[in-house]
């Protein structure tokens, strides 16, 4: 195999950014890993699963930062947080606190048991975020692909939050990066895509299942503002869920913000999150008060 000079060079360059761009990030914020978000005693507790990671500034902050849960994608049946560390350090070097978190996946559970992991973490977080300097009263979602879905979900159900105990819901908005399962109800029921069956394991075979997990019905006027992200070059499913979605904030009023990024694919939609300012850091920034 011949490898051009000129295009180690530029391989080179990009591993140099890289490596520069992630010390300069674990500088500025300092991580406390592997927090248990379930009381060991919980019947379904799981050690390995239901943990979280929080990225907090470095650099001294005034109290009260806002505060940023990202839930990871993977298809409902993989993913880790350990992967988006990128995400917490470059979140909290912006002056937010990042909450990075991990939840228990197919076929070990199916999405509804997802769902209520993902609130119990905001749960955590609302009760004890403040020690590393965030605002439980300005708690934010972000989730990428199945992490958007349930992001989306979260923003939009209350009852994941008042079985918790707490008495409203404490999301104050939610940014959809190139979100899948918003509406698994009329996706499941057109199964229009070879191997789409593989979601029966994750969703179930209960219609009314699937609309129960996907946001498109939960969203009301009162659910928290959104800013959605999509990838011009993404999966078609996801183009139009996302822009149906969209077209139904707006029916109940909502203005939600809406970027779709010409040319860019599903994973690099989360892959960019590794620079200081790309779009959505820049939308997120004034989103979250920043």
């Amino acid at each position: 195999m011949v490898v051009s000079y000129s295009r180690l060079r530029a391989v080179s360059a990009c591993l140099i950014l890289l490596l520069t761009s992630f010390l300069t990030n674990s500088c500025a914020s300092f991580r406390t890993q592997d927090i248990p978000y379930v009381a060991s005693a919980a019947a379904d507790f799981d050690a390995t699963h239901q943990q979280l990671d929080v990225y907090a500034p470095r650099k001294k902050q005034p109290a009260g930062q806002p505060v940023v849960v990202f839930i990871h994608g993977g298809n409902w049946n993989s993913g880790s947080k350990s992967q988006y560390g990128f995400i917490g350090r470059e979140l909290a070097r912006q002056g937010m606190v990042a909450v990075i978190v991990d939840y228990r996946l197919s076929p070990a559970v199916q999405v509804p048991a997802m769902a209520a992991d993902c609130a119990r973490a905001v749960q955590w977080t609302v009760a004890h975020i403040a020690e590393y300097g965030g605002d439980p009263n300005r708690i934010f979602l972000m989730g990428h692909s199945a992490g958007g879905g349930l992001a989306a979900l979260l923003a939009t159900d209350n009852t994941l939050f008042t079985q918790l105990g707490l008495p409203a819901n404490p999301v104050r908005g939610a940014v959809l990066n190139d979100p899948a399962g918003l509406d698994m109800y009329d996706y499941l029921k057109k199964m229009q895509y070879p191997g789409d069956r593989q979601y029966l394991t994750s969703f179930g075979k209960n219609p009314e299942g699937w609309r129960q997990v996907s946001a498109m019905h939960h969203v009301t006027a009162a659910s928290p503002p959104f800013l959605l992200f999509v990838g011009g070059q993404t999966y078609p499913s996801i183009l139009h869920s996302s822009e149906a979605f969209r077209q139904r904030l707006q029916a109940l009023g909502q203005k939600p913000g809406y970027t779709l990024q010409p040319g860019k694919n599903h994973i690099p939609m989360v892959l960019q999150l590794f620079w200081h300012n790309n779009i959505i850091y820049r939308q997120l920034r004034p989103f979250v008060g920043l």
